[in-house]
């Protein structure tokens, strides 16, 4: 087994979960909640790494935190070719898994209760802390768990932007795709396994969050004494 690779691979997907959680949770309450001209293309926008060849989401993130990119130009940071590269392009290929999911449980809350709880004097930041988001939680635990597995199984992005150095941007699909170049398959063997354990567990768990509660049906003792 290949720990280095893993330990990074969950040092970049913890990372990468929480720019997918604070990022996708405020655009799908901005989409969720607000109407606005051109929303529809920034819909699309965020939604694009679904579709897109993960080699043109890198080229995209390659020109964004390259040389003349925002990132260096404005902030000079540079961060191409390192694990925080690899977080960043992980972030992006899962964020849309969050935003559709977190976006579809915000607009199901009703917005009678979140309107009621303004005129009992509950700030903005309050009705979604206490109202929105305690009732769209189940959708929104659910993207997240999708998106941090997406943002697991990154690959071809973070190859763009990030390379694959062994030791410092080699995350598990890197070093599975290079045990099978270099023949070593019980090496790619064990990994695969482990990728697929995790993978199978994360979805496990979302549709144990879907699945709605079913109500407590009483003993029938307790439905003799009712009817009584």
């Amino acid at each position: 087994m290949n720990w280095q690779a893993l330990l990074l691979s969950l040092q970049v997907t913890a990372v990468a979960s929480v720019l997918i959680f604070v990022f996708g949770l405020a655009l799908a309450l901005l989409f969720a909640r607000k109407h606005f001209p051109g929303r529809l293309i920034a819909e699309t926008i965020v939604t694009l790494p679904m579709v897109l060849p993960p080699t043109v989401v890198g080229y995209y993130l390659l020109l964004f935190l390259g040389q003349g990119g925002p990132i260096v130009g404005w902030l000079r940071v540079h961060v191409l070719f390192t694990w925080q590269a690899a977080a960043v392009a992980s972030a992006v290929a899962g964020l849309p898994l969050m935003v559709l999911s977190a976006q579809a449980a915000i607009a199901n809350v009703d917005p009678a209760l979140e309107n009621a709880a303004r005129g009992l004097g509950s700030s903005e930041p309050g009705v979604f802390f206490r109202v929105t988001l305690p009732l769209a939680r189940r959708g929104v635990l659910a993207g997240l768990l999708l998106g941090s597995a997406r943002a697991l199984g990154e690959f071809g992005a973070t190859l763009m932007v990030a390379g694959n150095i062994p030791g410092r941007t080699q995350t598990m699909p890197l070093a599975i795709y290079d045990a099978v170049q270099t023949g070593r398959y019980d090496l790619a063997n064990q990994m695969v396994l482990l990728m697929t354990a995790l993978a199978f567990m994360g979805l496990w768990w979302v549709r144990r969050i879907e699945q709605p509660k079913r109500p407590q049906t009483p003993p029938p003792g307790d439905v003799k004494e009712q009817r009584s």
